[in-house]
């Protein structure tokens, strides 16, 4: 358990809860979840803005590669 949140804090409760072994692929898969999701965005951020530039070619250049 966390000694900075105390042994009864809802914090330690949560975190004993992710850390069951039933839980921690659970925990790994929201953690991919995330990470795929931020750079889907990155992505469609940068596709966004060659759009906006008129740079249509590009944006399919870069999807083949």
């Amino acid at each position: 358990m966390l000694a900075a949140a105390g042994p009864n804090t809802p914090l330690a409760h949560f975190i004993y809860i992710l850390t069951l072994p039933d839980n921690i692929p659970i925990v790994g898969l929201m953690v991919l979840l995330f990470y795929f999701t931020y750079l889907a965005m990155k992505e469609a951020r940068k596709n966004d803005e060659l759009e906006r530039q008129g740079r249509f070619d590009e944006i399919v250049g870069k999807m083949q590669e």
